[in-house]
């Protein structure tokens, strides 16, 4: 069955993922809960459905309050698909973007982008880094041969100072029917989702073996919840601008 080749593929990239990067990873969440110990917050971007990875982290039960999601509606899908598709290719783009957004020197960025080839995300990784944001990556390794669609030739695994790899296929599609020439059943989602709360919990022991404050979000829906999330959200307000 394709949904079994599927659930097995799946466990097999969460698994490569996880040992290829839980080095990298922890290595991460010290520098980054240091920043969060200096009040900073880890800004997220993504194009298309990477977007969906920069939400995951964001305002979620069971994850960190100082998350910031940079949220384009127009390089999402709801608001035309095709249309998002060919704004991700176009140049000028992020920098106008990033100006919306509260962002401090030394903060932490993570743009999410499979192929790491459109200049969106590259551009967003140039301007971060122009503005003293620290940049890490999430993408594919396995896109060496596609060309990058950014004038400087250089894709997003280039420029990033931290790098951590999905593992994935180039076209993400992890079941193939090869005599019909067909892939389909995704896996960049999942895996990147995964990833970054592997991060998330990485983040938190580090905060607990400083000693330090852990802002963690209850779940709203469970008694009390909201009341535990207040003194956090009112300390994060102005500086997240879609809380």
């Amino acid at each position: 069955m394709f949904a079994e080749k599927y659930y097995k593929l799946i466990q097999e990239h969460i698994t490569k993922a996880f040992e290829m990067n839980k080095t990298e990873l922890w290595n991460l969440s010290k520098e980054i809960a240091l920043s969060i110990n200096e009040d900073q917050v880890l800004h997220m971007f993504g194009c298309g459905h990477s977007h969906m990875i920069t939400e995951e982290l964001f305002y979620r039960a069971g994850g960190l309050v100082p998350v910031s999601p940079i949220l384009e509606t127009s390089l999402m899908l709801h608001e035309g698909a095709i249309k998002s598709s060919k704004m991700e290719k176009m140049k000028g783009y992020a920098s106008p973007i990033l100006d919306n957004y509260h962002v401090r020197e030394g903060e932490f960025i993570v743009i999410v982008s499979n192929s790491g080839t459109n200049n969106v995300p590259i551009e967003m990784a140039l301007t971060a880094k122009e503005r003293g944001l620290r940049v890490i990556a999430l993408t594919s390794s396995n896109y060496g041969e596609e060309e990058s669609k950014h004038q400087s030739g250089k894709k997003l695994i280039d420029i990033a100072d931290w790098v951590i790899d999905n593992t994935l296929p180039k076209g993400d599609a992890l079941v193939e029917v090869e005599e019909r020439n067909i892939g389909m059943a995704p896996g960049s989602t999942i895996i990147g989702s995964f990833l970054m709360n592997t991060l998330v919990t990485m983040i938190v022991e580090q905060l607990l073996e400083q000693k330090k404050e852990v802002p963690v979000l209850v779940s709203g829906n469970v008694t009390g919840g909201m009341e535990k999330n207040e003194k956090y959200l009112e300390k994060y307000r102005s500086k997240i601008k879609h809380l």
